[in-house]
């Protein structure tokens, strides 16, 4: 039995588990298909098979790295609360932390230049995740949903994308850092419907 069909029937899995692994611990100029078939346990030319080059394995990759996501901010959302506020914050914040914990992921997410953006299962799997702040924003009854969607969102993506990171602004600028929930409401607040009842409490 060679090593490729060691793998029959889940190799595709097992160089997708591989290129996760790489993505985290050096980035995405850490991945190389060579790599990842090194990691999965399989020859060199084993990707071919499965993926076209290695933009097909960064691009599945991606897919599930959305998956990823989506369920840590599904997780932070359900821990958060019941109330509207609670659940929008515990959205964000697990924006926030699989950001910060799983940076390679989310550079190739959302800045990998060569990753196929029209594939079904990428495009499935970021529209879930939209799918997830999009509801959290929802219950806000702005006049104009879409514009609170992608406000609230540049906001956390911004927020996320930091370079330096928030922790050392203040070495840096001089100033503390302030907490996210701190900027949300504020613009949450200015772009809500008159009509939203709950009251506003921001913690």
């Amino acid at each position: 039995m060679t090593k490729d069909t060691h793998h029959h029937g889940n190799l595709r899995e097992a160089l997708i588990s591989a290129a996760l692994d790489l993505l985290q611990e050096g980035g995405i100029d850490g991945l190389t298909l060579r790599r990842a078939a090194a990691r999965a346990g399989v020859s060199h030319a084993a990707p071919a098979h499965h993926f076209d080059g290695l933009p097909g394995l960064l691009t599945a990759t991606a897919a599930r790295a959305f998956d990823l996501f989506s369920a840590e901010m599904t997780q932070a959302r359900d821990a958060a609360g019941p109330t509207p506020r609670a659940r929008l914050l515990g959205v964000t914040r697990g924006y926030l932390a699989f950001a910060k914990g799983h940076s390679g992921l989310f550079h190739l997410m959302f800045s990998a230049p060569s990753l196929h953006r029209n594939d079904p299962a990428l495009r499935m799997a970021s529209g879930t995740a939209y799918e997830i702040l999009r509801h959290a924003c929802a219950p806000f009854a702005s006049p104009s949903p879409e514009r609170l969607e992608l406000a609230v969102w540049s906001l956390v993506h911004g927020f996320a994308t930091l370079d330096p990171s928030p922790t050392e602004i203040s070495a840096i600028y001089g100033y503390a850092p302030p907490d996210f929930a701190d900027l949300l409401w504020p613009l949450v607040d200015a772009l809500q419907g008159p009509n939203f009842a709950e009251p506003a409490f921001h913690r």
